[in-house]
């Protein structure tokens, strides 16, 4: 892996190439991220580069009336998180991530990771956790077919057969049912970067990409050749 960066994504709207053509884009905000840690062979047997992305304020523990001790933000880092950051020279971070660079030993503590690293007409990939749907059926979660929808059906969206009754007399493991939808991680491909914004940290990347607003994106140079 040569380029990767964290992002947050804004949202979709589309934009005209310089051929005139009508193009949809993801908006996202990426970085500027922050080298938080550098892991080398010799200390932990693989090099790779700790990146920090979104400030996070610490923990606030206030007294109240009594003397006793009363947090106040319980969310925020913790005497660890804090020191750890202390220890690279940035503030504290919200999220954290580390990237396994061919060239991980050229970085520093403190170093900046911009979206200028990628140029338009990079091909990249974009990994998020999926929009949550909550409990779906089997039409929505796996495509299944529905049944006749006239009155004296009462076989609608039903799931239908899940086997056969004497043999094997169960329900084989990897049965396709209704369950929990989303929220998962997905990872789109080859996605090709339309414009880069380096004032405003911006990366507008063509099609879709997983998550809802606001959700934190992975984009790294892309593992295909092709």
């Amino acid at each position: 892996m040569k380029k990767a960066i964290l992002a947050t994504k804004v949202g979709m709207t589309q934009i005209f190439n310089s051929d005139g053509v009508l193009v949809p884009v993801t908006v996202l905000e990426a970085g500027p991220c922050v080298v938080t840690q550098v892991k080398t062979m010799e200390n932990d047997g693989y090099e790779a580069v700790q990146v920090g992305f979104g400030e996070r304020k610490e923990k606030s523990v206030n007294k109240d009336a009594n003397g006793k001790k009363e947090v106040r933000r319980r969310h925020g880092i913790n005497k660890a998180e804090k020191g750890h950051f202390a220890k690279a020279g940035v503030s504290g971070k919200r999220y954290v991530k580390e990237f396994r660079f061919e060239n991980a030993s050229e970085y520093k503590l403190a170093d900046e990771i911009k979206a200028d690293i990628f140029a338009e007409g990079d091909k990249v990939d974009a990994t998020a956790i999926s929009k949550g749907k909550g409990f779906q059926g089997a039409v929505k979660r796996l495509g299944q077919h529905r049944g006749p929808m006239a009155h004296g059906s009462k076989f609608h969206r039903h799931q239908g057969s899940n086997g056969a009754c004497s043999s094997p007399s169960r329900v084989f493991k990897g049965k396709g049912m209704p369950g929990h939808m989303g929220a998962v991680k997905v990872t789109i491909q080859n996605l090709e970067v339309v414009r880069v914004d380096a004032e405003k940290n911006l990366l507008l990347v063509k099609g879709a990409v997983p998550g809802p607003k606001k959700a934190l994106v992975t984009i790294r140079e892309t593992v295909k050749t092709v």
